[in-house]
């Protein structure tokens, strides 16, 4: 989903939650069978308020999305399928934000695509602690995002990461859903330009690169993406330079690496 919130608003809640998860019971694949005590109760609404509180953050981007994709001259059912097919909202920002410009579908397919591709190794990653049918593997890689990979990767107890991840990948799905309802709805209402709504989708990439600038990494992957974009703007057709301006995120990918290999249950996933 949209980097740079995840980290952020994650790492406020997940401590809470990791510390009073770790060590106890908590199956949420079945913990509406299982009978809990207070303790283990109090442990899974802290799971439960984190996760959620997180889904609602992140329904903000789906209006943003949705009011982008009327803008862009998509209709309400185009931007709603899309959000419910896809689920991924930085590759549903960017593929939209190719062709609202004038871009060819393969740039905004190829751009996209590069950025779904991380949610590749974080399925690695869950697979390790999300047992299971092919049916309850299927509906779980749709919900595989940063968000939900990023709350169960926070707790030390297998059943509290799977509770992390159900819940929070559950309650993302729900708010961008809606949230692209809405803006979708709302952007077809009123001429988005009149109303500078034709701005959205500029504002949601700042506010997802803005964390990322915060580090020496992130600055330099940042200023090489946006040399490429400019070099290339003159010579390729439109949507091109983003697309190749994607690259300088092989700056990032050793530290990446380390940051993952710390992780619980995530060492030595490529």
């Amino acid at each position: 989903m949209v980097l740079g919130r995840t980290s952020l608003i994650a790492a406020r809640f997940a401590p809470r939650a990791r510390r009073r998860c770790a060590g106890r019971r908590l199956d949420v694949v079945s913990w509406h069978a299982v009978e809990l005590d207070p303790a283990d109760r109090v442990a899974l609404r802290q799971v439960a308020a984190a996760s959620l509180t997180l889904g609602a953050a992140v329904g903000v981007f789906g209006i943003t999305f949705g009011v982008g994709a009327v803008a862009a001259g998509g209709s309400v059912a185009q931007a709603c399928v899309m959000s419910l097919l896809v689920f991924t909202g930085a590759s549903q920002l960017t593929a939209v934000s190719v062709v609202a410009v004038g871009g060819s579908t393969g740039a905004a397919l190829g751009s996209a695509m590069l950025l779904a591709a991380r949610n590749g190794v974080y399925g690695l990653a869950m697979s390790r602690i999300l047992p299971g049918s092919l049916p309850r593997r299927l509906v779980a890689a749709q919900l595989v995002i940063d968000e939900s990979t990023a709350m169960a990767t926070a707790q030390e107890h297998p059943q509290a990461q799977r509770a992390a991840f159900w819940i929070t990948g559950g309650a993302v799905f729900v708010f961008w859903n809606v949230g692209t309802l809405g803006g979708a709805l709302a952007g077809g209402a009123i001429d988005p330009i009149t109303f500078g709504l034709d701005a959205a989708f500029p504002a949601a990439f700042v506010a997802m690169v803005a964390p990322q600038l915060r580090t020496p990494l992130g600055r330099r992957a940042g200023l090489l993406g946006g040399a490429i974009c400019l070099v290339l703007i003159p010579f390729t057709p439109a949507g091109v330079p983003i697309l190749c301006a994607s690259a300088a995120i092989l700056l990032g990918i050793p530290a990446r690496q380390a940051e993952a290999d710390e992780l619980p249950g995530t060492a030595g996933v490529p």
